[in-house]
């Protein structure tokens, strides 16, 4: 592998991993244990364990919480389903929502591979730009990141998310554990292809954002790209009739896309480009811990 992808993982690993292992030391299996569908054995309960999979016979038997363990326990496939159209590149220049992308995923893929788990992923720009077969190891954490890190393929065609999320539910072909990594920016109509995918798999949906999609900052007059288009625009930032109308248009987006992620039945968590993301990935895991309780 180049040296590019072995730099950032080993970054990663450092400034990551490391620290994710001080602040849920372990409980981050919440983030990344499926449901499970073959009972395979009892253990005894351990911090961080779903309590939906207490067996109160055997915990009333030996005094003793046990828990039951599933085939995805021990054997875990996951897949990435990762968004890179052009909207993924709006945010700071230094780190903008596809350079959060890469680092989010390759996190993910380092703390699945290091527990012995099999990591495969979809790099998606309105059509499928690559299928990486689920393998398990610390080299194929390097062959996500080397692909990754390659510029995406060009495309002026508006983002459709379904044809992401059927790509990925073609690829995986038993029940996985399936992360959805993308600013949700899109056509509508993809709850449907993804209340399909919930049927079978458990999806956790993360969605990168930049504060400046939210509010827009007074910086007077400049002109603006549709990243998905190409369309160019002159905008007065200055014009408080202007900025009123943006951040309407922004809350009703926001509104929408909530909703529609409702009817889709899954939360989104969100990752900011200001997000620390030890902190963004402990939020993660927390909330999908209340969730379960």
């Amino acid at each position: 592998m180049p040296a590019a992808p072995d730099r950032l993982l080993r970054r990663l690993e450092w400034t990551v991993i490391r620290r994710l292992d001080g602040q849920l030391q372990g409980a981050y299996r919440t983030l990344l244990r499926g449901a499970g569908i073959d009972v395979t054995d009892l253990r005894e309960y351990e911090p961080g364990d779903d309590v939906r999979h207490i067996d109160w016979n055997v915990t009333a038997r030996l005094d003793v919480p046990h828990v039951r363990t599933f085939l995805e326990d021990r054997e875990l496939t996951a897949w990435l389903l990762l968004d890179r159209s052009p909207s993924m590149g709006f945010g700071p220049t230094d780190r903008p929502k596809d350079a959060v992308l890469i680092e989010v995923a390759t996190a993910l893929a380092r703390l699945l591979t290091r527990g012995g788990n099999r990591v495969g992923a979809v790099l998606y720009n309105n059509a499928v730009e690559r299928t990486i077969p689920p393998k398990n190891g610390r080299n194929q954490v390097l062959r996500l990141t080397h692909h990754l890190l390659q510029p995406a393929a060009p495309s002026t065609t508006t983002t459709n998310l379904a044809g992401l999320i059927r790509a990925g539910a073609g690829v995986a072909r038993r029940r996985s554990l399936i992360f959805i990594i993308s600013d949700f920016i899109s056509e509508p109509g993809w709850e449907r292809a993804m209340l399909e995918l919930t049927e079978r798999h458990e999806v956790i949906a993360i969605r990168l954002v930049d504060p400046r999609e939210l509010e827009l900052p007074d910086a007077g007059i400049i002109v603006v790209e549709d990243a998905e288009t190409g369309e160019l625009l002159s905008v007065d930032t200055s014009d408080p009739e202007f900025r009123r109308r943006f951040h309407e248009v922004a809350a009703a987006r926001e509104d929408d896309l909530h909703a529609t992620a409702k009817r889709a039945g899954i939360p989104l968590y969100e990752v900011s480009t200001e997000d620390d993301l030890v902190r963004a990935l402990v939020r993660i895991v927390e909330s999908r811990q209340r969730q379960r309780r």
